[in-house]
């Protein structure tokens, strides 16, 4: 009989909880299930003003405007949550949820009264985590290979992104103050 090796069998355990449940808030926005969206607020919602409604709904109701917002939102947990399943692409999942997360857990902080959702979001973030932490030699490892450079080449190579880097911003400036400077003479703003 094989050695079960209790690391894998944590790490995988967590990635699949994490996927069941951010797969399935992911689909409860497409679907309707989350936010008070514009046309479909409940009349106790729809009745209130804006110096009378609570924080919650109001940012609810927010996020429920767009249609757009709300798949967007959604489809990046569907497929942040559905790249954990395989370990080649857990990593790219962990980049897509933890922001996810990270902004649920804020606003669950200033915009909840209560905290069993933050809680959940906590635990969902802390699981991912986790995930991170069993694989740190191979983290570490990965990033000692992007940051390895020989030192004879280090001085041109740090020479040229400099220049470059500050080419771009330089364009990116002309850019954005062209733009700034065109649209205020349109009138379209």
């Amino acid at each position: 009989m094989k050695n079960i090796n209790l690391k894998h069998s944590i790490e995988l355990a967590a990635r699949i909880y994490v996927w069941f449940i951010l797969s399935s808030y992911g689909l409860g926005k497409i679907v309707g299930g989350q936010f008070h969206r514009r046309g479909k607020l409940t009349e106790d919602v729809a009745v209130q003003t804006l110096d009378n409604a609570t924080a919650f709904d109001l940012a609810w109701t927010f996020m429920g405007y767009s249609q757009a917002y709300i798949t967007f939102i959604g489809m990046s947990q569907i497929i942040g949550a559905f790249l954990l399943l395989f370990n080649k692409t857990k990593f790219l999942g962990i980049i897509i949820l933890v922001p996810i997360l990270l902004n649920i857990i804020i606003f669950d902080i200033i915009f909840l009264p209560d905290y069993g959702a933050l809680a959940s979001a906590t635990i969902y973030f802390s699981l991912l985590i986790l995930v991170l932490y069993l694989n740190k030699e191979r983290l570490i490892n990965a990033y000692k290979s992007f940051i390895t450079v020989n030192p004879n080449e280090a001085k041109l190579y740090n020479i040229k992104i400099i220049i470059i880097t500050v080419t771009i911003i330089a364009i990116i400036f002309g850019l954005d103050q062209a733009s700034i400077y065109f649209l205020d003479k349109s009138g379209l703003f």
